[in-house]
């Protein structure tokens, strides 16, 4: 399947080398910027991938754009809300890696079977990076028990957060609180995001917590296993997503004040996981598990909707 990526920035030139380096079923068409003398751009066009610095009008222009058949936008929110209309009207799938949730927020590991039963395709939302790592938790829990409240605690390496994602940390919090609700199943949640100043810089972490009524032992040993597979579910399009440590599932205090977290919904228990997501360094460094997690979680969604067209055509 031919595809395009919008944006030369970091996420977008990962993109690009993923898919050049380790996709068998998609191949990059375009890569699409709008400064000229932008890294990604460059290295698009000694790799002999067709460029334009023109943005997405430039790409609409471009000789086979007509055989393109997604694009991978990954520029900024409000960027994407100007390009998906733009794309729309050709009829171009799209994967917004972007906070703008124009589409149905989707990680891979969790409910893109679901929309591509649905045919619910045409624009898809890869949530943000703290949702691709902590969602699959959120979820994995939540179908053992309910989940009346969920945090997630994202922290990056500050120098792996761009011009991109500091202008868009304030999406950031409220996409991926309202992903965890609609796709990871809790009822109430809550992100937030560390950016991470240390020296040398630090691969993602990233903490989960939920409250949940887990009174049996038998639940509780569900909910750990639950959640083992999951991440072994991730780990097989994002290699170096793995769990800190044991999954901890402890009693809550008599007397603690959950009500304000869960309200009047019953919990004994807060579960605790603790991730981390060390960077496959295709281009970024490892420490940018954050992006990288992103870029894996879009390649894998894309091939997985080459896989399901080529099958409907073979059928057709």
């Amino acid at each position: 399947m031919k595809v395009a990526v919008i944006g030369s920035g970091n996420i977008g030139t990962d993109l690009m080398i993923k898919i050049l380096r380790l996709s068998e079923t998609l191949d990059i068409a375009a890569m699409v910027g709008i400064d000229p003398g932008s890294d990604g751009l460059a290295r698009a066009r000694r790799l002999g991938v067709p460029t334009t610095a023109d943005g997405v009008d430039g790409l609409i222009a471009m000789d086979g754009f007509a055989d393109i058949e997604l694009v991978f936008d990954a520029t900024s929110a409000r960027a994407h809300l100007a390009n998906d209309a733009k794309l729309a009207a050709h009829g171009k799938a799209v994967i917004d890696l972007t906070p703008a949730a124009v589409g149905p927020f989707v990680v891979p590991a969790v409910n893109l079977e679901q929309h591509l039963t649905a045919g619910d395709v045409r624009n898809i939302n890869m949530v943000t990076c703290g949702g691709q790592a902590t969602i699959p938790i959120v979820a994995a829990v939540s179908r053992v028990a309910p989940v009346p409240y969920a945090e997630i605690v994202a922290s990056i390496a500050s120098k792996s957060a761009g011009p991109g994602t500091r202008a868009n940390i304030d999406e950031f919090t409220e996409t991926t609180a309202h992903a965890i609700e609609q796709v990871g199943g809790a009822r109430r949640g809550k992100a937030l995001i560390i950016l991470n100043p240390a020296e040398p810089p630090l691969i993602m972490r990233d903490t989960v917590l939920c409250l949940v009524d887990a009174a049996s032992p038998s639940v509780r040993d569900e909910i750990r296993a639950s959640v083992e597979r999951m991440v072994g579910a991730v780990a097989r399009y994002v290699p170096g997503y793995r769990l800190k440590q044991q999954v901890q599932i402890n009693p809550i205090p008599a007397g603690q004040p959950v009500h304000t977290l869960a309200g009047s919904a019953r919990v004994t228990h807060q579960v605790s996981v603790f991730l981390e997501v060390e960077g496959a360094a295709h281009y970024l460094p490892a420490y940018a598990g954050n992006l990288d997690i992103m870029t894996s979680a879009a390649v894998a969604a894309a091939e997985r909707i080459a896989a399901v067209r080529a099958s409907r055509e073979v059928s057709a």
